[in-house]
This record gives structure tokens, sequence and C-alpha cells, in this order.
């Protein structure tokens, strides 16, 4: 039995992204230890780093390789090509903060960015994103985010409290006249 394969040529196709959300620190403001905050909308590498790198290039200056922290990222490739260019990927696990994108240009130097979780809801994304483009922010990008959570757990305490005195679990299944009796201690 003789078996015949076909030679086929694969060609690289760049699939256009999304628009990069991002935020960056003013050029002419005090530094911090962030430049800016990246939300990207997966975890995928191969697709995310495009975008970022065009927004980038045009803005800072071009992206030559870029160290992320593995805990996030299933799959880290050591080049990623973007347009014009190949971008190198390299990690740190226990030197790089897990919440750290370092973005490095032979040209412009370092920048250092907070990587918003692509699950991350609108507005806590909005609100990292502010406080990471915040001129001379003193905080790491684990310390925004832990203190984001603590936030956010503040507020979902505060509503469940407001919703169990406001009739909550309790008055399930119950008439708005049987509630209000209740209230009033009949």
């Amino acid at each position: 039995m003789t078996a015949t394969m076909e030679r086929t040529t694969i060609t690289e196709r760049l699939v256009p992204s999304p628009p990069v959300r991002l935020s960056l620190v003013r050029a002419d403001s005090v530094p911090g230890l962030l430049d800016g905050a990246w939300w990207p909308r997966s975890r995928d590498l191969y697709r995310e780093l495009p975008a970022l790198t065009d927004a980038l290039d045009t803005a800072w200056g071009r992206v030559t390789r870029v160290t992320v922290n593995p805990t996030h990222w299933p799959v880290i490739p050591r080049k990623v090509r973007v347009t014009g260019h190949t971008v190198h990927v390299g990690w740190f696990a226990d030197e790089q903060d897990q919440n750290k994108l370092i973005v490095l240009s032979y040209t412009t130097g370092r920048m250092d960015l907070l990587v918003i979780p692509p699950e991350t809801d609108a507005a806590a994304a909005a609100r990292l994103m502010s406080a990471a483009a915040a001129p001379g922010g003193l905080l790491t990008a684990s310390r925004l985010m832990a203190d984001d959570e603590v936030r956010e757990g503040t507020e979902t305490r505060i509503r469940e409290e407001d919703w169990e005195t406001d009739g909550g679990a309790g008055s399930a299944g119950r008439s708005p006249v049987e509630l209000l009796d209740s209230s009033r201690g009949r």
C-alpha cells in the first residue's frame, strides 16, 4: 500500500485585533512604580500582544521584548510576530510581579504595566486603569489588585446587608402585605 502526501504551504496571516485597552501615565508626569495598565481580552499572548505593541510602537517606541510572570499565562511563546517586526517574550516566575507586564524598547527603555485580568468587570477595570495611570503612584501591580479586591468585597458586603435589611432573603415567597405586617411586628 502506498500513501501519497501533498505538499502544502502554510502562510501566516496576522488577524486584526480589536482596539487595545490601555491607559498610560502622561510622559511629562512624575514617575511612579507603574507606567499604566493593560486590560487584555484573553490570556492568549499570541492574540493579545500585536494590538498592544501596535499602540505602544506608535505612542512610545518600537517594542522589542516583553516579560511576564507565568502565573496567569497558560502559554508563553518565545516570539510573537507583530506588525513589521517580531517581539521576543520572556518570563520570570519569582522575580516579576504576577500582575505586571514589562515592555522593553531598544530606543526608549522600559515600561511597567499592570495587567488587569480579562474576566474583570468593566467598573473594576476602569478603577484599576485609572489608579495605575496616576502620576507618581507608589503601589505595585499586585497591591493595586489586592486593594481593589478588598474594595469590591466591602461594596458587595454592604449591598448584601442593604438587601437583607430591605426584605432580602427572608422575604422570599411572601406578599407585600405580609412583608409590611411583619415589619410592623404583627
